[in-house]
């Protein structure tokens, strides 16, 4: 990953601004230019592989990412008003690894995905793209554009295991710091 300057804090599970979805780019200018800037340094600096705009407390539908597809090349872009697209049920293969998210920093949980995806979309200058994706990438895919449906992955385990990520979260975020 590149390295970047600190980008803007990173909202966690909990804020609203994570629960609800996004509303489409309607303006193509130099603030969402500004925004994906931003975006990037902020998940540089938070050791992330995919990050979407109202992670950092932005409610539009944009998400940026840097990661590896299934040959391990990595894949950098963002998409702009992405709509996902998954495999037919028939022909769907789902993958079961354990997935994390800045917004629920320090905590991971298995989840079964589709092994591929597709996101339609449109870049920052509002020209259409596709981006296709298989392992780590299609997982990302699926993930951000997740969030920008007001949906975190931890809302896809079931009720059981969610408590408990959630329990653990907020136990490792009220420890209080060590001294050394």
């Amino acid at each position: 990953m590149e390295p970047s300057g600190e980008g803007r804090p990173i909202r966690h599970v909990g804020d609203p601004v994570l629960h609800r979805p996004c509303e489409p780019v309607t303006r193509f200018d130099e603030d969402l230019a500004t925004l994906v800037h931003d975006m990037f340094a902020s998940m540089y600096a938070a050791d992330g592989v995919g990050l979407a705009a109202n992670q950092i407390g932005v409610p539009l539908r944009v998400f940026v990412y840097d990661c590896p597809d299934e040959t391990e090349e990595y894949r950098k872009g963002v998409v702009v008003n992405p709509v996902l697209v998954l495999p037919e049920a028939a022909a769907r293969t789902l993958a079961d690894y354990d997935e994390g998210c800045l917004s629920v920093p320090g905590q991971r949980a298995s989840l079964a995905r589709p092994d591929r995806a597709v996101v339609h979309g449109v870049d920052v200058t509002g020209v259409p793209l596709t981006v296709e994706g298989t392992g780590l990438l299609a997982r990302c895919l699926q993930h951000e554009t997740d969030h920008l449906d007001g949906r975190l992955y931890i809302d896809r385990l079931p009720a059981e295991r969610r408590e408990e990520v959630l329990h653990a979260y907020e136990e490792e975020r009220d420890r209080p710091a060590t001294e050394e």
